[in-house]
This record gives structure tokens, C-alpha cells and sequence, in this order.
């Protein structure tokens, strides 16, 4: 027994040894190494082996964090990102949300109240214009606001259009200083006098005749209001140019007045000529403004048809003109009673 246990079958040089193939040694050594390899792997080590195998993103392990049942009596508290405030909120910060927060109620309290006297309608408003002092004997004529009546995108033009009256208005009254230096340097009587009369008339008149009714016709969106503002403020661009032109004794300091008034006096010469510069400017203002109007009108798809339209319509809901009319269609029915009754003996 013990010679067969001595024996190796491949001490004998005749008889091939199959692990002497290089493949087969190449092959127990890879798995030597591999086993090597696994006898040194600690699962404990951290993230060395496993970066060593295979690169991976670096993860958060999940932890879970023990948390305290609330005590008898109290509430249970708020998570703790919950409670910490912004880290850039301050107080100045605060005071500018309290500021804007207040600033949008007014807003609101505004918006209301002008939605109510929208809803009360203008009968149940009170008359602000012009704004005469509550001692004076003469009561306001008219009601306007242009924050409540107009809408939002037609409050600039009527803006421009009410501070171009005003404008003009403060033409004619310089212009009655102009005539009274002319009176008083070359003894101008009727300039100084046209003047005044000027001023009274047209001051009112312009404002009645075409800026009430731009301001009705955007309020309402009447198409017979625009119509007579155009009508009418084609006259006003006329009598503007004329006044820019001055001419003498015409009660107006234009440009000729003021070239003549030069040769007498020439401090009188510059105070008619900033007056006459001042015509020029409105008479540019009222072309430029009065071409903007008429694009909007345009835009708005009115026409002559429907102005027509709303003419008879607001002629045929007149009480007076009802009133005139049925008293004459009774009048008419009495006369042919008569007739006939006449005829008849």
C-alpha cells in the first residue's frame, strides 16, 4: 500500500503532464488571485473595496432620527425648518410687505367706492366742476373725473385734451396782459378790449362745445359725441391760427402785432412775442391731438351711420322734444276734428 502512495504517476518523463499546459496555469493563477482577493475583502471597510470593484456617486446614508413623543398638555411643536426664519429676511423687509399690503388695501376701498358711484349712475353724483369754494353764491356745472368715468386706456388722451383747454385758457389770459402793454405803449384801445371779450366767451365756450362732448364721447363711446367734436374743434384749430397770426387791432398779440410792437417798445415786442409763441404751440398741440383722437375713433369702428343712429335716438328719448311732439300730433287730431265738424253743418 505504502509503494502505491509513493508511486506519481507522472514522475515518469514518457507520460505528458496535463498541468504543465501554460493554459491551465494561466488559468490557476487568475483564480488564485481572485481568491486572494476575496480573502482580503472587508464588507466593515467603508467605501475603499467597493471603489476599488466598481466607481459609484457618493450617497447620503438615509438616517432615521428618533423623535420625542410630546408631554402632557402640550402641543405637539412645529419641524424645526418650519420655525427658523429667511436667512435675508430682516425687519426692514417686514415694514415694506406691511407698507405694500396697506398701500393695496387703499386701492381696494378706492376701486369699491368708484365701483359704487358707478352703480348710483350720474344722477345720484353731486357736480365738482368747476371747483368753485362752497361760500361762492355759483354752484358747479358739471361732474367730472376722469379716473371714474374714462376707461383705462383712453384716460391719457383726455388728460392731454383737458390740459390743452387749460392751456389755451391761460393763453387768452396772458393775452389780455398783451393788449393792456399795447394800450399802454401805443394806445391800443381795441386789442386791450377784444381781448377781454375774448377771453370771457371762449374760455367757456371751448370747454362746453368740443371738450365736453370728447369727454362724453369716450365715457359712453358715442359716436355723435365724437362727431360734434371734430365738427367743432376744427373751428377751435382756425380761430387758434388766427390768434397765432396776430392780426393788428384783432385783439390778439399773433406775430404780426408783436413784429410791429417791436418798432415802439421793445420790452412790450417780447411779451407779444412769447404770447404769439404760445398760440403757435397749442395750434400744433390741437392738430397733433385731434389726428390722435380720430385714430382712435377709427379703430373703434364708429361711422356716420351709427352717429346718425344715436342721434335720433337720443332725440326721440328727449322729454321735451316728447313733450313738443305730442302736443303737436294733438294738436293736429283737434284740427281735423274741427275741420270735419265744420264740414259736416
Amino acid at each position: 500500500m505504502s509503494n502505491f502512495d509513493d508511486d506519481n504517476p507522472f514522475s515518469d518523463p514518457t507520460i505528458d503532464n496535463p498541468f504543465a499546459d501554460p493554459s491551465v496555469q494561466q488559468v490557476a493563477k487568475s483564480t488564485n488571485s481572485a481568491t486572494s482577493r476575496l480573502d482580503d475583502y472587508n464588507p466593515f471597510d467603508g467605501q475603499q473595496n467597493v471603489n476599488q470593484t466598481a466607481p459609484q456617486q457618493p450617497s447620503q446614508p438615509a438616517i432615521m432620527q428618533a423623535v420625542s413623543p410630546p408631554a402632557a398638555g402640550q402641543l405637539p411643536s412645529q419641524p424645526q425648518q418650519s420655525q427658523a426664519p429667511p436667512q435675508n429676511f430682516t425687519t426692514a423687509d417686514f415694514q415694506e410687505l406691511k407698507r405694500r399690503q396697506e398701500e393695496l388695501e387703499r386701492k381696494a376701498e378706492e376701486l369699491a367706492r368708484r365701483e359704487a358711484e358707478l352703480r348710483a349712475g350720474s344722477a345720484g353724483r353731486r357736480n365738482n366742476w368747476p371747483p368753485l369754494p362752497a361760500i361762492c353764491p355759483i354752484q358747479p356745472c358739471f361732474y367730472q373725473d376722469i379716473n371714474v368715468d374714462i376707461p383705462l386706456e383712453f384716460q391719457r388722451i383726455v388728460r392731454y385734451l383737458y390740459h390743452l383747454w387749460m392751456f389755451h385758457a391761460l393763453l387768452l389770459a396772458v393775452n389780455m396782459i398783451g393788449g393792456l402793454t399795447l394800450l399802454i405803449v401805443d394806445n391800443h384801445y381795441s386789442t386791450f378790449g377784444l381781448s377781454i371779450l375774448y377771453f370771457l366767451l371762449l374760455t367757456p365756450f371751448s370747454f362746453v362745445c368740443w371738450y365736453r362732448p370728447i369727454y362724453k364721447a369716450f365715457r359712453s363711446d358715442s359716436s355723435f359725441n365724437f362727431m360734434v367734436f371734430f365738427f367743432i374743434f376744427l373751428f377751435q384749430i382756425i380761430i387758434t391760427i388766427v390768434q397765432a397770426i396776430g392780426i393788428p387791432g384783432g385783439g390778439f398779440c399773433g406775430l404780426i402785432t408783436s413784429i410791429k410792437t417791436f418798432n415802439v417798445n421793445i420790452a412790450a415786442g417780447i411779451i407779444t412775442l412769447f404770447i404769439a409763441i404760445g398760440f403757435i404751440v397749442a395750434a400744433v398741440a390741437e392738430v397733433l391731438l385731434i389726428t390722435k383722437v380720430h385714430r382712435i375713433y377709427r379703430s373703434t369702428g364708429a361711422s356716420m351711420a351709427k352717429a346718425q343712429a344715436e342721434f335720433t335716438t337720443e332725440i326721440l328719448r328727449n322729454q321735451h322734444v316728447q313733450t313738443a311732439a305730442s302736443s303737436a300730433a294733438a294738436a293736429a287730431v283737434n284740427a281735423q276734428i274741427a275741420n270735419a265738424t265744420t264740414n259736416r253743418y
